[in-house]
């Protein structure tokens, strides 16, 4: 229900669209929203009881004030919005990492503009291009600029009167041919400002206008046998190729376009953005917005479209985008690809904001290993479908070679990780011979009984290797214990590594690089290596203790003592009648030694 307080301004609120902010007790600004419909969108924080967000159930109670503002149009309430969130960064509102530290390319506003790189842009008339996330993307403009066409680097003030009155010397940058010294006359204002013209080109990606230029220009040089300027002109054309050859050609489309995609999760959101002309990427930027109420995706990427737009400049007429965003732009056309040029350009922005999501997760899971747990429990909820965190999981497995000292390994994982103090080895009491199905039987309800009758903690997960036959008997423990349903239990097939459910035909593949499957392999090859690791140190134990009861008046005990000192058969047969006295009395060690004289 509408708090009586704000009953009035709620009823008073227009059906237009607009800008709201919430205010605490302390007069502080906590959020700041837009919205198409005021009264509506405002109504509806108060209106339910319980959110779908704890964050904006808390919000809604520490409002203490409500102020609104109502402009023309849903665009007006998107730029004023962002304009008010960065001005008062509001606790509740999501953070926008700001562009601000990103370098541009600067015109400045002269007689003989200089370019240059600044992080700042002022507003004095100067021209800016960027800002540039990628700056090897930047550097190689420059380079090519550079090498294109000779500016000046100096910040000398050139104007007609100070370079009539020849206040100015030529420079080192004009001896070695990086500039044509306009400080002294020897270049034309006119023609200085062509090269910026053809620059300024360059920047906005319109590399064919350039390209057509110095064709022209070296054709002329060429019909009036100027052959060492054509020659030159010739080295900037193949450079601007080689520019073009080396940069991001993706599409056909000649028509400028911005491309938006997002990826995100419960806490960010990672947005990619392209801005594509003449077919060529000219700018690219990745970032992330931290989500701080239940924003939905489309309104999350309205947000950054206006964001980089206005960081950008751009007045780009079409945008390509995966959904249509919460919020239209005035003379924009959003596009939603299914196929084509324009498609292939949507998933390449897709991989770049699913890359940076994967990077960024690596970072913050370094930083807090924590994290990582928590995203792949959760991850093996969702892929396995059960109804709980699967924070301790055990496997079982069953080894014999031969059909000879059948052991069951238990292999115990918590929190993704193995626990190896809680691993177990079951030695099969009831099963005669090999007989996987029967053993599973056995040593799941041993294992379960005894935890049972110990009141410890049960498993969220069992994972049993081997296909329908060992799982059905696993089960069927399950139930004689009375647990099953209590406890999700599955069993994994070697062959293709499908996983088989309770009384479901039908197996589940997961793709091989998923997380989750990788833990289950994990688990499944741990408890394989534990119980043929144990198999074989009995069966090795078996051999020796054999050998070593065939001595006549050398029992269990005495075999355990020799083994225990000299490690090996090998090292008893070796030892001198002096060092076996020692250990077990001279009687005994003459026994040994008469035995091992023999050939046995």
């Amino acid at each position: 229900m509408i708090p009586e307080k704000f009953k009035q301004i709620i009823n008073s609120l227009p059906s237009s669209p607009g800008i709201y902010k919430y205010f605490d007790k302390d007069n502080q600004i906590i959020y700041i929203g837009k919205a198409k419909n005021l009264k509506k969108r405002v109504s509806s924080y108060f209106n339910k009881t319980n959110h779908e967000n704890r964050k904006t159930t808390v919000l809604v109670s520490k409002i203490e004030k409500l102020e609104f503002t109502i402009v023309e149009t849903e665009t007006d309430a998107l730029l004023l919005e962002n304009v008010l969130i960065k001005q008062f960064q509001p606790r509740f509102n999501i953070l926008l990492k700001d562009d601000k530290t990103y370098p541009f390319i600067c015109i400045k506003a002269e007689n003989f503009p200089r370019v240059f790189t600044v992080r700042q842009r002022i507003k004095d008339g100067s021209e800016y291009y960027g800002p540039y996330a990628n700056g090897h993307l930047m550097y190689t403009l420059l380079d090519l600029i550079k090498n294109l066409y000779p500016i000046r680097t100096c910040n000398l003030l050139l104007n007609p009167t100070s370079i009539q009155a020849g206040k100015f010397k030529t420079c080192l940058e004009y001896d070695i041919g990086n500039c044509k010294a306009p400080c002294v006359g020897l270049q034309s204002e006119s023609d200085y400002q062509q090269q910026i013209k053809l620059i300024k080109g360059i920047l906005k990606g319109n590399l064919s206008e350039v390209k057509s230029e110095l064709k022209n220009q070296m054709a002329d040089a060429v019909s009036q046998l100027q052959f060492e300027k054509a020659e030159l002109l010739k080295r900037k054309f193949l450079l601007l190729e080689n520019y073009q050859s080396k940069s991001t050609i993706v599409t056909k489309l000649f028509d400028p376009v911005e491309v938006y995609s997002i990826v995100s999760d419960d806490k960010y959101a990672y947005i990619n953005f392209l801005k594509v002309v003449n077919g060529m990427i000219v700018q690219t930027q990745t970032f992330e917005i931290k989500r701080k109420l239940d924003e939905s995706e489309s309104s999350l990427l309205a947000l950054a479209i206006i964001e980089v737009r206005n960081n950008y400049d751009s007045d780009c007429k079409e945008i390509i985008v995966p959904m249509m965003p919460e919020w239209e732009i005035e003379n924009v056309q959003y596009t939603i690809p299914k196929l084509g040029d324009k498609k292939q350009l949507l998933d390449l922005s897709m991989r770049n904001a699913t890359y940076y999501r994967r990077q960024k997760m690596i970072q913050h899971e370094h930083l807090n290993p924590e994290l990582k747990t928590e995203r792949i429990l959760n991850q093996m909820k969702q892929d396995l479908r059960l109804t709980q965190l699967p924070a301790h999981i055990e496997c079982f497995d069953n080894s014999n070679i031969q059909g000879t000292n059948p052991v069951s390994a238990c292999v115990v994982f918590k929190n993704a990780k193995p626990s190896k103090k809680d691993y177990r080895i079951f030695h099969v009491k009831t099963v005669e011979g090999p007989n996987d199905f029967a053993t599973m039987e056995e040593v799941v309800y041993r294992r379960y009984k005894r935890l049972l009758d110990e009141h410890q903690a049960l498993p969220q997960l069992i994972v049993i290797d081997g296909g329908k036959g060992q799982l059905s008997s696993a089960v069927f423990s399950l139930k004689k214990l009375g647990i099953y349903g209590q406890v999700a239990v599955i069993g994994i097939a070697k062959r293709l590594e499908e996983l088989y459910y309770p009384n479901d035909e039908l197996p589940l593949f997961l793709d091989k690089k998923s997380e989750t499957l990788k833990v289950i392999q994990q688990l499944r090859d741990e408890a394989h290596r534990f119980g043929i690791t144990h198999h074989r140190n009995i069966r090795s134990k078996n051999a020796i203790g054999t050998e070593l009861a065939e001595i006549p008046g050398i029992g269990e005990h005495t075999s355990q003592l020799l083994l225990q000192a000299f490690k090996s058969v090998k090292k008893i047969k070796a030892a001198t009648l002096s060092d076996l006295t020692a250990i077990i009395g001279p009687s005994k060690a003459e026994k040994v030694i008469q035995f091992f004289k023999t050939d046995h």
